[in-house]
């Protein structure tokens, strides 16, 4: 089977995806010629042409607002926020007008758009290329939230998201995009050719939109994560020698309630890790779930693990970053609470 680094699997899935429907669109800032500023576009404008594949002003709120017109007339467009620290000025679009469309037309009009956006930190990217905004719109009704954290997941949730009847926002941690990261950042990266979930098929193939899947068994404790913070959460605890069951989520709107609690009821501890700040932060959401349905298996507090309170520094990277050291001493102490 081909190895595929994560940028790879997500060109393949919407090459798949404009070769069987003539309604995908693909557009951006930068996306068509220049192939997107990670490159996850290349090719596709040579392939399919200027129609189908095309550059957009700098204008998020544009990009945004065009692809729900085009989606109420029957379009799928897969759209490009360059990172997802500019999709703020098309909030606007993505709450009041995509999530909305569907009931404010008592179903006559649906709203089938991706909004991609790479997300997260790790690259020293600074505050306005590193942010996490997935609460954002997982407090939205409407909308679909999906965090990919390998190369095979995420063509599988791409091509899921290309072919949901309703607005998906395709979160891709960047840190990702070239090899799994365990968060010490002074080792060089593994590369996805190197990683069994490199292993990216080829032609279409889906992963179900709202299925969590366990990563590593375990009994002491239940770990639930989503994107880089995975592979985080395995190296804290194999460094920590803990046997952590690890919970990667895949998508946080809808969620798969039932994964978590089956987990969380076995070993009776939980914590919660994100990169994202922890205030309002999904964390907050996944523990007062696991408090009202696991309270009685609970053999301790649920912790969060996160990003601080703070805008995301250049200069400090490493002290905000969630890293082995602070989710490892998290693991700890709930293990002795």
């Amino acid at each position: 089977m081909p190895r595929k680094t994560m940028i790879e699997a997500i060109r393949d899935a919407m090459d798949t995806m404009m070769e069987r429907d003539d309604n995908v669109v693909v557009f951006g800032e930068d996306v068509g010629f220049f192939g997107g500023v990670f490159r996850c576009t290349q090719g596709l404008q040579a392939k399919y042409g200027k129609t189908r594949c095309f550059d957009a002003p700098i204008s998020e709120a544009g990009i945004v607002g065009a692809a729900i017109g085009m989606a109420a007339y029957g379009l799928r467009p897969c759209i490009e926020i360059q990172f997802a620290d500019y999709v703020y000025p098309a909030y606007d679009q993505i709450v009041s007008e995509a999530a909305r469309l569907r009931y404010r037309s008592n179903g006559g009009f649906t709203c089938p758009i991706v909004v991609r956006m790479p997300a997260g930190g790790g690259i020293f990217g600074g505050q306005t290329h590193s942010q996490s905004p997935e609460a954002l719109f997982t407090h939205v009704s409407g909308l679909k939230v999906v965090v990919p954290s390998n190369p095979y997941d995420a063509k599988g949730l791409l091509i899921s998201a290309i072919e949901d009847p309703d607005p998906v926002i395709f979160l891709e941690p960047k840190r990702l995009y070239n090899g799994p990261f365990d968060g010490h950042h002074e080792r060089p990266v593994t590369p996805w050719s190197k990683h069994d979930l490199g292993e990216v098929p080829n032609g279409h193939y889906t992963v179900p939109l709202g299925k969590a899947i366990k990563r590593r068994e375990g009994s002491q404790l239940t770990i639930l994560a989503y994107g880089t913070m995975v592979y985080v959460a395995e190296a804290a605890a194999e460094e920590h020698g803990i046997d952590a069951e690890i919970i990667d989520l895949r998508t946080l709107l809808p969620l798969d309630l039932e994964t978590i609690v089956e987990s969380v009821n076995k070993t009776g501890r939980c914590v919660i890790v994100h990169e994202a700040t922890m205030t309002s932060g999904f964390g907050a959401e996944l523990a007062a779930l696991v408090q009202e349905h696991c309270f009685y298996k609970l053999e301790a507090p649920v912790a969060r693990v996160t990003g601080w309170d703070t805008p995301y520094p250049h200069a400090q990277e490493w002290d905000y970053f969630p890293g082995p050291v602070r989710v490892g001493r998290a693991l700890v102490e709930t293990l002795e609470g």
